[in-house]
């Protein structure tokens, strides 16, 4: 469900056009925070939206359709699945934060050094990173937690892992673009030595592209780890990851809502992360 970012995408984060609006953001990025606000809330107070229970239900209204007493319908126990999608909402957004911190700090450490120190320390770890982008993301996350168990956490720790080298190409792209620039060679004048450089200068300015991929990749990571559960390497029922409500309800035909509903709630928020993110490179 997924892909690594071609050169050129990289390209396009690290040096897209610099576009300076003025005034409110578009009525679409409006609307893309509105969704992610949304379901910021429904992981932190599940109970602020929803009074029923996401592991209890009433048998004797299994696989009701849609309606005012249940949004998104009830699964095969009767229970309701809006209260299940929200309460799963922790779990998918937990993990995909999890994935992105990894990456992102994993990932920036290696392209720090890589790019400043340049010579032998660049040839060693660029050879690491061609490997990592050599091996598909997704294969590479199945690995992953599969070596580690079957949990949500472990997919998180696996998605993370796999998007170290998207991470470590930027940063190393941003940092040499910014080490040759005038006023870090001026700071070597002044008397400053590589770490000064470093962390006043090189990596201030090289760490807004990264910014975005991390939120373009928190999208990516809500993809990965919903395919993992969905392939049954995450928490096991009752767990209610959305991966796992779109693979639970695959097999009841005759109730189609539940897999849309989930399913609609992935997508909404995955385009939700990746308009905001088209945005903010824009508008650096």
């Amino acid at each position: 469900m997924t892909a690594i970012l071609s050169n050129t995408q990289l390209r396009d984060l690290g040096s897209a056009p610099r576009k300076h609006t003025a005034g409110l953001p578009p009525a679409t990025v409006l609307l893309s925070f509105a969704v992610v606000l949304v379901v910021i809330l429904w992981s932190l107070v599940p109970g602020l939206f929803t009074s029923l229970s996401p592991v209890t239900g009433d048998t004797a209204s299994k696989l009701a359709a849609p309606s005012a007493a249940h949004w998104f319908g009830t699964d095969y126990l009767g229970r309701d699945q809006y209260a299940r999608v929200v309460y799963g909402t922790a779990s998918s957004v937990t993990s995909a934060l999890v994935a992105v911190l990894i990456g992102l700090v994993i990932g920036s450490i290696i392209g720090l050094a890589s790019g400043f120190r340049g010579g032998w320390v660049d040839a060693v770890l660029g050879r690491f990173v061609d490997v990592l982008l050599a091996i598909p993301g997704f294969l590479l996350a199945v690995v992953i937690v599969s070596s580690l168990g079957f949990q949500t956490i472990n997919a998180a720790i696996a998605t993370g892992v796999s998007a170290v080298a998207v991470f470590a190409r930027l940063m190393r792209a941003e940092v040499m673009r910014v080490r040759s620039a005038t006023y870090v060679e001026a700071s070597y004048l002044e008397g400053g030595n590589r770490l000064h450089a470093l962390l006043g200068h090189v990596l201030p300015n090289a760490y807004r592209s990264v910014l975005v991929l991390a939120v373009l990749q928190f999208g990516t990571s809500i993809l990965i780890i919903a395919s993992l559960a969905f392939l049954g390497y995450g928490d096991p029922p009752p767990a209610s990851d959305w991966g796992l409500l779109v693979a639970s309800g695959k097999t009841y035909v005759t109730a189609p809502w539940l897999v849309y509903a989930p399913a609609l709630v992935i997508v909404v928020t995955v385009l939700s992360v990746n308009r905001i993110s088209r945005w903010l490179r824009n508008a650096k």
